[in-house]
C-alpha cells in the first residue's frame, strides 16, 4: 500500500485530488495539509511514501522549503503537482529534492503512474518540465542559474539591491554582479526590460 500526504492550500483542489485517487487500490490518502508548515508536520509524523506537494502555499512556507525539509526527513518521496511550469519553480524543486514534477492538468492515469514511481524512488517529470530542463543542459551559456532566477524574482517582486542583499544574506556589488550578467544573458539593459524577458521566456511567474 502506498501511504500519500496531500498539501495543497486549495480546499476544493484537495477534494478533486483526493477523489482522482481514492480509487486506486494500492493508495491510501492517510493526511492532508493546506500549509507547507502542517505538510511536513504531517510527513514527519506519519513517514508516508509519497507527499504530494504544491508549490504556492500562501503566505507561510514555500513548497519548495517544504520539500527541502521533507526529504531531509531521509522517508518519504515528494512529487510536486503544481500548476507552475517556470524555470523558477522547477529548480528550486528539483534542487530541494523532488522526486517528480507534474502539472495539475496532467491525465489522471498520469498521476497514478508518477505516484508509483515516486514511491519506487523513480523520477517523473512532466513533457514541459522535462524540455525545459533538456534546454538548461542544451544552452548552459544562455540559462539563468538557480541563484540568478532568485534575484531576477526578487527584482519583479519590486525589491531593491539593498532589499534584496539582506533577503539573501549577500553583499550589494553581489547583486548588481548578479545583475549584470541577468541582463547579458537575456540581452536587456534594464531591471523592467530582464523581468519582462524572463516573464516572456517562462523562467519566472508574472507578478
Amino acid at each position: 500500500m502506498i501511504r500519500i500526504v496531500l498539501v495543497d492550500d486549495h480546499p476544493v483542489v484537495r477534494s478533486g485530488i483526493r477523489a482522482m485517487i481514492s480509487g486506486q487500490p494500492d493508495f491510501e490518502l492517510v493526511g492532508e495539509a493546506g500549509t507547507g508548515e502542517e505538510g511536513l508536520e504531517l510527513a514527519g509524523r506519519l513517514m508516508p511514501e509519497v507527499v504530494l506537494m504544491d508549490l504556492q502555499l500562501g503566505p507561510g512556507m514555500h513548497g519548495s522549503e517544504a520539500t527541502r525539509q521533507i526529504v531531509a526527513l531521509g522517508g518519504p518521496h515528494v512529487l510536486v503537482l503544481t500548476t507552475f511550469d517556470t524555470d523558477a519553480d522547477i529548480v528550486a524543486a528539483i534542487e530541494a529534492g523532488a522526486t517528480g514534477y507534474l502539472l495539475k492538468d496532467a491525465p489522471s492515469e498520469d498521476v497514478h503512474a508518477a505516484i508509483r514511481s515516486a514511491a519506487a524512488g523513480s523520477s517523473v517529470l512532466a513533457p514541459s518540465v522535462a524540455s525545459r530542463l533538456l534546454g538548461r543542459v542544451r544552452t548552459p551559456e544562455a540559462t539563468l542559474s538557480p541563484r540568478e532566477l532568485e534575484v531576477l524574482g526578487h527584482v519583479a517582486a519590486g525589491l531593491s539591491n539593498r532589499q534584496i542583499s539582506k533577503q539573501l544574506f549577500l553583499s550589494e556589488t553581489t547583486i548588481k554582479t548578479h545583475l549584470v550578467h541577468i541582463y547579458a544573458k537575456l540581452g536587456v539593459d534594464s531591471r523592467t526590460a530582464a523581468v519582462a524577458a524572463a516573464t516572456k521566456r517562462g523562467l519566472i511567474r508574472p507578478s
